[in-house]
């Protein structure tokens, strides 16, 4: 049963993932979900559906297309509304369903999550906005996505990324993997400043 469910997600996502490097997002996510709960008691199927689910709601033909309704945009909710579905079709246990919407729910940083399944893959989906990883996804958004305009605003919020996001890390596990990404970004960031001189734009 979980071989097969799990092949009908990441089979769906690959689908669905629209521009193609969004796809990537899933996979790295789950794999850090393994690093993080390694040595840790959790349901993985419940990690693994809600890593390959989350985001959803971004996808090109799942979000508007009209900029000034996806300034508006919430595509937690509109995941959360479709993901009970798509999680029957692929087989997965219904006694789970639930835990996935949850964990959905709160994986944002902002978020307050309550299990650890959740707190796992919300840790994980900060650490993809950390290091080498954080930069290519923030960088490869200037001019597709209405928030990032320009490099500047791409590099604004690289800078929020770094200043933010380390502190709201819960497990001790993600804060360690955070570390090496940490000092990527800094020095990436270091390295913009002496070279922008004095506009990047």
């Amino acid at each position: 049963m979980a071989a097969d469910f799990r092949t009908e997600l990441a089979g769906y996502i690959r689908r669905e993932a629209k521009p193609e490097d969004k796809y990537g997002h899933q996979p790295r996510l789950y794999a850090l979900t393994q690093e993080i709960g390694e040595g840790t008691e959790y349901d993985d199927d419940v990690v693994y559906a809600t890593a390959w689910l989350h985001d959803l709601g971004v996808f090109v033909g799942h979000c508007p297309e009209d900029p000034q309704k996806l300034a508006h945009w919430d595509h937690v909710a509109y995941t959360v509304e479709r993901v009970h579905r798509i999680l029957e079709l692929s087989g997965f246990p219904t006694d789970k369903i639930s835990a996935v919407v949850d964990a959905i729910r709160t994986h944002q940083p902002h978020d307050d999550p309550q299990t650890i399944e959740a707190t796992i893959l919300r840790d994980a989906d900060i650490l993809e906005q950390l290091g080498a990883i954080g930069i290519l996804r923030g960088v490869s958004k200037v001019g597709r996505d209405t928030r990032y305009k320009t490099f500047t605003s791409a590099v604004t919020n690289l800078r929020r990324c770094l200043h933010e996001l380390p502190a709201k890390l819960r497990l001790e596990s993600a804060r360690k993997l955070a570390e090496p990404k940490v000092r990527i970004l800094q020095q990436f960031l270091e390295a913009v400043d002496l070279e922008a001189k004095p506009e990047l734009f």
